[in-house]
């Protein structure tokens, strides 16, 4: 993964798929509930399209993005899904458009930036690599819930190996916005991809048995996992070692306070 041109034509074949799903649906079904409480269809490329903007302010104008970040930091419970609901009263036309628009700007900015350059950011400054997959992963998790919504089973591609590394990176974030000192060693990870290939991370030899950590399973069930899209009871995904055991617990791959996640279907 240190090719950013690979990822963010990646980015690009994610949002179109997602732009394919949507850019049929009637004013009525743009009002469809999705499982995040109180957003719509709309509210959700709302958001996509909101994030877009605020990634290109990070990436071209790092003065302008530190007074979102004051914006984020006077309203931390709200400005997520005030920027959600201004969006989605737009005609639905007219939102497309809009997000059409933005994530394309912002895809040339970052296939135009420097090497070694880096954006600010409400986590960690990133790479134009890390910002890319970062908006990849945030643009398959909403397309998710735009799928469910719409009763839609979307097929799994290798684009859910960035979602994936991003999970596994985040790892340690996970546990600090929640006030917990993270584990010293670093977890094995070993998926497998929608083809049956693996996709591994971390030490190859880390012994569940021993404390270190090892954690299996399918990459889509890691990355429905992680994008807190579905709950850990209804997924295979698998840990050997307590503190793998309990990262499955918190797991988040997205910068923000710690999600509510999803409930199990059992109840």
């Amino acid at each position: 993964m240190s090719d950013p041109a690979a990822v963010i034509d990646d980015l690009r074949a994610e949002s179109d798929e997602l732009d394919r799903l949507v850019a049929g649906l009637s004013e009525e079904e743009w009002g469809t509930a999705t499982p995040a409480a109180g957003w719509t269809v709309a509210h959700q490329i709302a958001h996509l399209a909101w994030t877009d903007e605020v990634a290109l302010v990070a990436a071209t104008s790092p003065g302008a993005f530190a007074q979102e970040v004051e914006k984020a930091l006077a309203e931390p419970d709200t400005f997520v899904d005030r920027a959600a609901e201004a969006g989605a009263r737009r005609p639905p036309a007219e939102l497309l458009a809009h997000w059409r628009t933005g994530r394309d700007r912002l895809r040339q900015t970052l296939r135009d930036a420097p090497p070694g350059a880096r954006f600010p950011w409400y986590g960690p400054p990133m790479s134009a690599m890390s910002m890319a997959t970062a908006r990849l992963m945030e643009t398959w998790a909403h397309g998710q819930d735009v799928a469910d919504a719409l009763g839609v089973v979307r097929e799994a591609t290798d684009r859910l190996r960035h979602v994936a590394h991003i999970g596994v990176r985040a790892r340690d974030y996970a546990y600090l916005v929640r006030g917990i000192e993270p584990p010293k060693e670093q977890f094995r990870v070993e998926l497998t991809g929608p083809g049956g290939e693996l996709w591994t991370w971390g030490p190859e030899g880390a012994p569940g048995a021993e404390g270190l950590g090892r954690v299996t399973g399918p990459a889509l069930d890691f990355c429905l996992l992680v994008t807190q899209r579905a709950h850990r009871d209804d997924l295979a995904v698998r840990a050997e070692g307590a503190d793998a055991d309990r990262w499955l617990d918190i797991a988040q791959a997205f910068a923000g306070p710690a999600g509510t996640g999803r409930a199990p279907k059992g109840g």
